[in-house]
């Protein structure tokens, strides 16, 4: 009995110690970190293997992308192949070698011996095409990249791929449809140096009472038609120098009886010239005409006409002895400097025929022709810019001028309301988008000062047309703003047509060269106050051209030199925002 109970406590403090023992065991976590590491050396060895394999993948993409990022952009560079051939198409599609060039500079790029590449099965695919005026590069690629670490694991190679697109947008096929306005008052001198020597010599309407004792302004070219109630056959001063083959001033000087004769020579004038070319203040130009009927040199500034000089055809500078400029020989010339920089544009671009231009003058009504021809009042659309018919043409602007003499561009007053009309017909539907040079673009170019006024003349008649007397507009040579384009135009009647909308709505830009129309400065109540009424009216004139022309296409330009910088800014403006926009 002694023995048996002696030996049950042993067992039972064997026990506890092994419980003790196993606790510690599973409490002690001293040696972890090895243990972990080893259970998960493989997993991690495998993870930074793939890292790297797609580090390796990722910098291969990389390089193949920018190559196929330089193959595209250079195959639609302005300069390159491709695009030049794309400037040769006329419809849309595929371009010719444009394939070949962007496969071509793509591999160039990647001229590295083939065991450095650090890939295989390199693909490339693409294509350039022309779909109205965008060519647009389209490159894809594909490639494999060998594995490292993850081909323990069975995957032998990495796949890439990548696509790259660029697009340039083809210079636009442009018409340029250029309304110049040969009014009276574009007959304006072209500075200020110029108006006063017109003024020291001009006779034309001097006298009575009222009159323009201080000399008139404007060049007035009524030549015909008894416009300016010339009689010369009874005159007795006819034949008699200087005036053999000239009309003769409005009045004779009182010293010489005061007989009334012809007058609109201040046309002629500025085509004769006058030398010098400046005035001393008080010269009296009351003294140009011969003192008796047996001739003589006139006295005066009336002296220093070059009456013996032959008329000449155009006046390209101011200042000089040979002319007096008026505004519209600064337009004429400034329309061929246009011509010149589209010329330049063309041959930079590299496209022929890229542009056509055409000139509408208009007085009453606009003169039109067809495209590719001309008649005597108009040149329509050509395509030869440094031709004689259209540069000769432009230097001879100021030949247009009222004249009364051509019933295609009618006389006596300026008639927006038909010329905008006109030109809204004229421009064929549906309008182009300049994708082609039989899908052409179309912008109109106004060039005026402005100054409404709906009085006509013809034989000598004074009228009107399309007016409708108002507060506004009493009387038919009441100067005004541009209208709305109806013989309602006035009251803004039911009738009315705003052709400026007319023809933005059809998608053609208008843009306009404004010529401020100067103040009179010798008003004269005259013609039912027409002086007046055209002063008053100078305020209002901007505003209406602005709201004709479309947005940012609205300049202002003064002398001869600001119109021609007016006039190619407004083609550069042009060029640029079709490139843009279509």
């Amino acid at each position: 009995m002694v023995s048996k109970l002696m030996k049950c406590p042993l067992r039972r403090g064997h026990l506890a110690r092994m419980r003790a023992l196993f606790s510690d065991f599973r409490c002690n976590r001293r040696g972890n970190v090895a243990v972990i590491t080893a259970l998960s050396i493989l997993p991690l060895v495998a993870a930074v293997g793939c890292v790297i394999d797609y580090s390796t993948a990722s910098m291969v993409k990389t390089k193949l992308q920018a190559a196929a990022d330089a193959a595209t952009l250079a195959s639609v560079s302005a300069n390159s192949s491709v695009i030049t051939t794309a400037k040769t198409m006329s419809g849309n599609g595929a371009v010719n070698g444009g394939a070949t060039f962007l496969s071509n500079f793509f591999t160039s790029n990647l001229s590295v011996a083939p065991e450095n590449t650090g890939y295989t099965s390199l693909t490339p695919t693409g294509s350039v095409t022309k779909s109205g005026q965008t060519v647009t590069a389209n490159l894809s690629f594909t490639a494999q990249v060998p594995t490292y670490f993850m081909g323990v694991m069975g995957y032998k190679n990495i796949s890439i791929s990548g696509t790259s697109t660029a697009s340039y947008s083809l210079p636009a096929y442009i018409d340029f449809y250029l309304m110049l306005d040969v009014s009276g008052s574009m007959s304006f001198p072209s500075t200020a140096a110029e108006q006063a020597r017109l003024m020291a010599v001009n006779p034309d309407d001097l006298h009575g009472n009222p009159g323009y004792p201080q000399g008139c302004q404007f060049a007035c070219h009524f030549s015909r038609q008894n416009a300016c109630g010339q009689t010369p056959a009874s005159n007795p001063y006819q034949g008699s120098w200087p005036y053999i083959g000239q009309p003769i001033p409005s009045q004779w000087p009182k010293s010489s009886g005061g007989y009334p004769g012809s007058y609109c020579v201040g046309f002629i004038i500025s085509r004769l010239g006058t030398t010098p070319t400046s005035f001393a203040s008080g010269c009296n130009n009351d003294s140009n005409p011969p003192k008796s009927p047996g001739g003589g040199k006139p006295s005066g500034c009336g002296q220093y006409v070059n009456w013996n000089n032959p008329q000449v055809s155009s006046c390209p500078n101011p200042g000089t002895t040979a002319c007096i400029q008026l505004r519209a020989d600064a337009v004429g010339y400034a329309v061929n400097a246009l011509l010149t920089q589209a010329t330049t544009n063309e041959n930079d671009d590299g496209i022929s025929n890229q542009y056509r231009v055409g000139l509408f003058p208009f007085i009453q009504n606009l003169c039109t022709s067809s495209a590719g021809s001309s008649n005597s009042c108009s040149v329509g659309l050509t395509s030869s810019l440094t031709g004689g018919t259209i540069t000769t043409f432009a230097a001879q602007l100021a030949s247009l001028l009222d004249t009364g003499a051509d019933a295609t561009l009618g006389s006596g007053g300026t008639h927006f309301e038909n010329a905008l009309k006109s030109m809204n017909s004229f421009i064929p539907s549906p309008v182009g988008t300049g994708a082609s040079s039989t899908n052409t673009l179309p912008y109109v170019f106004l060039i005026t000062d402005g100054s409404q006024d709906y009085q006509t003349q013809w034989n000598g008649a004074w009228s009107w047309q399309n007016w409708v007397a108002s507060a506004n507009v009493p009387y038919q040579n009441s100067a005004t703003v541009l209208p709305k384009n109806s013989p309602n135009d006035q009251t803004i009647g039911p009738n009315s047509t705003d052709y400026c909308a007319t023809m933005k709505s059809r998608g053609i830009t208008i843009a306009i060269l404004y010529i401020p129309y100067q103040p009179i400065q010798d008003p004269s109540t005259i013609f039912s106050n027409e002086d007046g009424y055209a002063n008053n009216n100078i305020q209002h004139i901007p505003s209406a051209l602005q709201n004709c022309a479309s947005p940012n296409f609205f300049y202002t330009a003064n002398t001869p030199t600001d119109i021609q910088n007016a006039l190619i800014a407004m083609f550069e403006q042009a060029v640029s925002t079709a490139h843009i926009t279509h």
